[in-house]
């Protein structure tokens, strides 16, 4: 069986992108979102180019479904390689408008949801001595903004976790990696939420998730007497 390659939050932009590099080295791509409907097209554009894909519905916060999902990919597809936990949560509210529910579920999200994944991953890796697991992160992982308190508390949290799993698991032969990216990526959601920024594309100033997922590529690809930890991704134009 061909190695597998696992993206948790394959959306229509980045993660969607990541599945999409990974099939064309040969992985099976195995991707993942909530709605499994929502990953048809995504599907579809992996098989037309060549590639194998399969599409799950599951939710990330639930451990009895993240554990069947990695129990039957290894069963019935075939042994997971790469793992990347591409879930966000961003969302603003004022501190005091950010209820107890909201505040649960990004950091649900974020944080509980990479855990899960990380932990299911390294069970697969370690008998193998070998895989490549990798989180996205946000600027949120590194500085908490106004109006953003659950989700640099969740990608906090998360950050925080892939540097211990990277302490313990790197020895072992498993790299694991977290990529931040700073800055607006070319999605539906920015070119309707924030026009002026998405206007910023035709001058390179927002992120393409291809050139992204050219980087998880590369993390993956390193020779592990060179492996990086953390990798920042930004627009030349981005204030940091």
């Amino acid at each position: 069986m061909k190695p597998v390659a696992l993206v948790i939050g394959a959306g229509d932009a980045l993660g969607g992108a990541i599945a999409k590099r990974f099939a064309r080295e040969g992985f099976t791509t195995c991707v993942t979102r909530r709605h499994a409907d929502k990953l048809d097209a995504l599907k579809t554009e992996v098989e037309s180019a060549g590639g194998t894909c399969h599409a799950f519905g599951s939710d990330a916060r639930e451990e009895e479904e993240v554990i069947k999902l990695f129990a039957h990919i290894e069963a019935n597809i075939g042994p997971i390689e790469v793992c990347v936990f591409n879930i966000g949560g961003n969302v603003r509210f004022g501190i005091t408008e950010t209820t107890a529910r909201v505040y649960r579920k990004v950091w649900e999200m974020c944080a509980f949801g990479g855990f899960l994944a990380g932990r299911e991953a390294a069970r697969m890796m370690l008998p193998r001595k070998k895989g490549t697991i990798l989180f996205t992160g946000a600027t949120a992982s590194l500085r908490g903004g106004a109006g953003f308190a659950s989700f640099a508390g969740g990608k906090h949290a998360l950050r925080a976790l892939a540097q211990s799993m990277a302490r313990e698991l790197g020895p072992q032969g498993i790299h694991v990696g977290h990529v931040i990216i700073d800055g607006a990526i070319d999605t539906e959601f920015i070119r309707e939420t924030f026009p002026e920024r998405y206007a910023l594309k035709a001058q390179d100033g927002i992120l393409n998730p291809d050139h992204i997922a050219e980087n998880y590529w590369m993390l993956h690809s390193q020779p592990r007497d060179a492996w990086t930890f953390e990798l920042d991704l930004r627009p030349y134009m981005e204030k940091w």
